[in-house]
């Protein structure tokens, strides 16, 4: 029978805690029931950490933050949490029984704000792919429909809120596993500025600041509120996002002003990348209800995502740090890790990024920088946003976007239509969120994105509020759900 909190998202969850409506362990048991029920047909959770849930709801040190007693999930790829499992999608940290012996500080401001993990989620082998299907742990299955994928690399956190069985779960960002996801299970998904949320204290930045923590919610007021409880520099941060006038839950108060948005409606030029009808559909939708809010629409996209070279430099820089992942994994476990550990995909990347001279690894960095200076002159020239697809095509069946050892880069190939928008920002390190403002004919979730200037949060949340309120998506339920 279907659960009546599986419908309220955190805020409404933390506000029958604060009435004395319903316990943290009752939110809690009622959420592991859900987790229970559904979680045969997702495999979205894969470590699952159920009775530590159960003890830390009735605990008297759960703090009575915004979120107190809301139950949560953390993604197995960064979030680490002393004294879990960690395994990063990886049969090698599987198999070793590794345990993180400190939390992140993403972590330790989620405890902080109340919430209550009841795990870890699905992810793939060191987030390399679009799609959710480790060799390890199995495919992730969208809720929407179980023979498509529910996106990646935050794939288990994106199926695990859509079906109902937390109102939000953390995410992480590289080159569109924040988005992606949001976008494929119908989901709110931001990505945050570069250096807005702290990687420490283990790390400095990830992915030589491609990457960003954050997480994936049912509604926009739920993303402003945890980002809020994660922003801010911590002690050694080798840079940081400056803060905001006001707090991002409190930008949500009044509208925005009457802005000037751009629009990319087709594929970047010189990729073999064709945008898909109903990708189409969703930008045009978003556009046209942008406009009827009073905004002014331009066909017009910084002319830097149209360079041939953006592609070829950001998959250099990411090999550059799978290899030395690998080789980081092998010293902390006490092993190297060898071919036969990793997915074919993982090891060809890694040998690539392994006979990486330094001179081209740093032309690689040098054109990053580069290309975000060209991005951001065309918000400096008199653009708010930019409004694009989250993808180039619909999330597709399970299975298709995967590699094989005789073809180890096929899946990397196969996900040029579910990266193409999203890793620029990854890139220039802009803030993007993907709104679930279409659905297919087959009824599968289409995503559209939202980029702002460098720091400029508030105004992607402000604009996201006014459209979910527009264009309302909280009554849409998928098939499998709470």
């Amino acid at each position: 029978m279907p659960d009546p909190l599986a419908v309220f998202d955190a805020t409404a969850q933390a506000d029958l805690v604060r009435r004395r409506e319903v316990t943290p362990r009752e939110l809690v048991d009622a959420a592991i029931d859900r987790l229970e029920r559904l979680n045969p047909q997702l495999n979205a959770v894969i470590l699952p950490a159920l009775e530590e849930a159960r003890a830390q709801a009735v605990a008297p040190s759960l703090p009575r933050g915004p979120f107190h007693g809301v139950p949560f999930l953390m993604k197995d790829l960064g979030g680490p949490e002393s004294g879990r499992p960690y395994c990063a999608g990886m049969r090698f940290l599987k198999e070793a029984g590794w345990i993180e012996r400190e939390d992140s500080h993403l972590t330790a401001s989620f405890r902080a704000a109340g919430l209550v993990s009841l795990g870890r989620t699905n992810t793939p082998e060191l987030g390399l792919l679009p799609t959710t299907e480790p060799e390890a742990f199995g495919p992730t299955r969208n809720p929407w429909n179980p023979a498509h994928s529910a996106g990646g690399s935050s794939g288990g956190s994106a199926a695990a809120v859509a079906a109902g069985i937390v109102p939000a779960a953390h995410a992480s960002d590289g080159g569109g596993s924040i988005r992606i996801p949001a976008s494929m299970c119908g989901l709110v998904g931001l990505k945050p500025t570069r250096g807005r949320n702290s990687f420490g204290p283990a790390l400095g930045e990830r992915w030589s600041g491609f990457s960003a923590e954050f997480a994936v919610t049912r509604s926009v007021r739920d993303a402003a509120t945890l980002l809020d409880i994660t922003a801010g520099p911590r002690p050694g941060d080798p840079y940081s996002a400056a803060p905001p006038a006001l707090s991002f839950a409190e930008v949500l108060a009044a509208p925005p002003p009457r802005l000037r948005i751009g629009v990319m409606g087709d594929a970047p030029r010189d990729r073999d990348v064709t945008l898909d009808s109903e990708c189409v559909a969703a930008v045009d939708r978003a556009a046209r209800v942008l406009g009827e809010l009073g905004h002014t629409i331009d066909d017009s996209h910084p002319d830097a995502l149209d360079d041939a070279g953006v592609m070829a430099a950001f998959v250099t820089v990411i090999a550059a740090n799978i290899a030395r992942t690998l080789e980081a994994w092998g010293e902390r476990v006490g092993r190297a890790v060898a071919p036969a550990d990793v997915e074919p995909l993982t090891w060809a990347v890694a040998e690539r990024g392994g006979a990486l001279g330094a001179a081209e690894l740093l032309a690689s960095l040098e054109y990053v920088h580069r290309f975000g200076r060209r991005m951001a002159a065309w918000w400096h020239d008199g653009f708010d946003l930019l409004l694009t697809p989250t993808s180039a095509a619909p999330p597709p069946p399970l299975g298709y976007v995967s590699s094989t050892a005789d073809d180890p880069f096929r899946g990397f190939i196969r996900s040029a239509p579910y990266g193409v928008f999203t890793s620029p920002f990854n890139m220039s390190g802009q803030p993007a969120i993907s709104l679930p403002l279409h659905w297919s004919a087959g009824g599968l979730p289409i995503g559209v994105q939202l980029v702002a200037a460098y720091g400029r949060e508030d105004l992607l949340l402000q604009v996201a509020a006014q459209l979910e309120q527009a264009a309302p998506w909280k009554d849409r339920r998928p098939p499998i759900h709470g």
